[in-house]
């Protein structure tokens, strides 16, 4: 999840949206860098599953380490974070978002923008799907020696919420984490409020399916991989429920409809790819150290990533959900276990089966990444059994989130040439 970097080399093209993003991003970490000096408090929290409408509504500035890594991987700064943190004891084994995170921490907590993030006055963890998140925040709780709040999110283990998993969570809002939200900022619980923003986030919702949806026609407007990053950035972080999220995804919505329009495929770093030649449903995160290197390789050869799970890991709107201002509490429980790591294997196995064949995938490519067992753990199953349903070629590929030292270029090429001739042969009749 996630968002695309803010320092990116002059000549990288891009639409409206994209510029208007790096916008909104920019001015984001301004507002956080001087939120102390106003007055305001600092939560520390992640992508999946955060509660962005309800730490708004208590006047609260979220901030998301995972975040401040991949910004550091695309600033190809991430290398020496990593190398700090491992310094005083960290495992090159650990999640190289961890390890990033930290060592900017060492260093000073310098974000994109070149302005100190603020220590946070409040860690909050309301996705357990990922026991690396848990120890990540016990890690800064200890050296920033700062409140800590769990919200216990239940996993999806037989592929469905059930009433009882949303009960126990609503009690939990209702009973511990809104009480301590009101403690801590020295606020009243406004339920109409957070009604309002849920209803903003909605619409700006629905505007993101429709955009993501796109990529059903040919050629496909968008890249669901590589260009989703820009697109999924503002809902999936500290802008959803506000009136700036809802403009941003109505322009964006347009934007794309105008593209689909004239037949325009989407916008890449070089430029309009001129040529779709392979459509690809891409499972696993980015890799951001090497983000237009990686992405190159693909609009070089025409591949467009037509779906992708990674632009579902902070919300599978496009399943139906959507933020009910008329259910505050219990859609922001839903929001929580509707994760797209929250998922069981089969549960995501049936996913990415219907988006090869409802967006006319030629294959099925995984990116493996080495640091990340939340998305990585049966991603070979995965593919298997995705060969076996749909008869379209899977390929797979391995690099990491921000440690440049797993990142091959010549492997990575390698392998996407060979797999990209496998479809090839597989329309040709020649591979059975």
């Amino acid at each position: 999840m996630a968002q695309a970097g803010i320092s990116q080399q002059a000549s990288v093209q891009k639409d409206d949206s994209m510029l208007r993003q790096k916008n909104m991003l920019s001015d984001y970490y301004r507002r956080v860098a001087s939120a102390h000096e106003e007055g305001k408090k600092i939560v520390y929290t992640y992508v999946p599953g955060n509660l962005a409408e309800l730490f708004l509504s208590f006047d609260l500035v979220p901030v998301y380490p995972e975040i401040n890594s991949l910004q550091s991987g695309m600033r190809k700064k991430s290398a020496r974070y990593i190398q700090a943190a491992e310094k005083i004891g960290h495992s090159e084994d650990v999640c190289s978002y961890v390890k990033s995170d930290i060592g900017m921490m060492l260093e000073g907590n310098i974000g994109p923008t070149g302005e100190r993030i603020p220590e946070p006055d409040l860690l909050f963890l309301s996705y357990t799907g990922c026991f690396t998140f848990l120890k990540w925040f016990e890690n800064l709780a200890q050296h920033y020696r700062a409140q800590m709040i769990l919200l216990q999110t239940p996993y999806q283990g037989d592929g469905k919420i059930t009433e009882n998993m949303k009960r126990y969570m609503v009690r939990q809002l209702r009973e511990e984490i809104i009480p301590q939200l009101e403690s801590f900022s020295g606020k009243k619980f406004d339920e109409d409020r957070l009604r309002e923003m849920l209803a903003r986030s909605a619409r700006a919702e629905e505007d993101l399916v429709a955009v993501l949806q796109s990529a059903r026609h040919r050629p496909s407007p968008i890249d669901a991989y590589f260009g989703a990053v820009y697109y999924i950035a503002p809902i999936f972080t500290a802008f959803r429920g506000t009136q700036e999220c809802v403009d941003y995804y109505a322009s964006l919505r347009a934007e794309v409809e105008e593209r689909v329009a004239l037949g325009l495929g989407p916008v890449t770093p070089e430029g309009p790819l001129s040529q779709e030649r392979y459509r690809l449903v891409i499972e696993g995160t980015q890799c951001w150290t090497h983000f237009r290197e990686f992405w190159k390789m693909f609009y070089d050869e025409g591949a467009v990533a037509v779906a992708s799970s990674y632009s579902k890991v902070g919300g599978l709107y496009d399943t139906g959900f959507r933020h009910d201002p008329n259910d505050p509490l219990g859609t922001l429980a839903q929001y929580c276990m509707g994760c797209y790591t929250n998922l069981n294997l089969p549960t995501r196995v049936e996913l990415l089966e219907q988006y090869i064949r409802e967006y006319q995938a030629d294959g099925f490519l995984v990116n493996s990444i080495k640091s990340c067992n939340s998305f990585s753990a049966g991603q070979l199953l995965m593919l298997r059994e995705l060969e076996k349903r749909t008869g379209k070629p899977g390929g797979f590929i391995e690099s990491d989130l921000v440690d440049p030292r797993y990142f091959s270029a010549a492997n990575i090429k390698t392998r996407l040439e060979s797999y990209l001739q496998m479809i090839d042969q597989k329309r040709s009749g020649k591979v059975q």
